[in-house]
């Protein structure tokens, strides 16, 4: 039975720790899951619905490949996965479906508020073995599908700042390509 490594990302509001919740709930519950600076706090993967589960806090340095080697799960759920260490922690989530023969879903954000690709969510795209779009759409305010997360600031878009900002949604808003190049929140 070959194990794969399978990446859902997308953007923000399109449900990625509900769904994380909900693959783990569907596969039986008894499977590691893996959350990095959730919105609801260490050790936590909290969705916007009000769902939340305990989980293993993956900081800097953490290695998740003996961590999995240890508890030997019968899958994995990582949610947040963009802010996991690149090359490192992702790595080690591919090395877990290839030496301990584990399935791993990892959900997180693709881009960040520039538009760019988190580096974690870069590397987790070069070793997937599925890449999947998150099932709920986000429309940007003229309606078109979102695609890209920005930052703003009183109604307007900013472009500088530090790249994480855990929490406060107030912050961000949904886009189109067509508006978050043009700076039009």
């Amino acid at each position: 039975m070959s194990h794969e490594l399978v990446a859902y990302l997308g953007v923000m509001d399109a449900g990625k720790s509900t769904l994380a919740l909900q693959y783990h709930h569907s596969l039986g519950g008894e499977g590691v899951v893996y959350t990095s600076m959730d919105r609801g706090g260490e050790g936590v993967v909290s969705s916007r619905i009000g769902l939340n589960h305990e989980a293993r806090e993956v900081k800097p340095g953490f290695d998740v490949y003996d961590d999995l080697a240890a508890l030997r799960p019968p899958y994995v759920i990582v949610d947040e996965v963009q802010f996991l260490e690149a090359p490192k922690q992702i790595n080690h989530l591919a090395d877990a479906v290839d030496g301990l023969g584990l399935d791993v879903y990892a959900f997180g954000l693709k881009t960040d508020f520039l538009g760019r690709l988190f580096p974690a969510s870069q590397r987790l795209i070069e070793l997937a073995d599925r890449v999947e779009e998150l099932p709920v759409r986000v429309n940007c305010w003229c309606g078109e599908r979102g695609t890209h997360n920005a930052r703003t600031r009183d109604g307007v878009m900013v472009f500088s700042g530090d790249l994480v900002e855990v929490g406060d949604m107030d912050s961000y808003t949904v886009l189109c390509r067509r508006h978050h190049r043009a700076g039009l929140a």
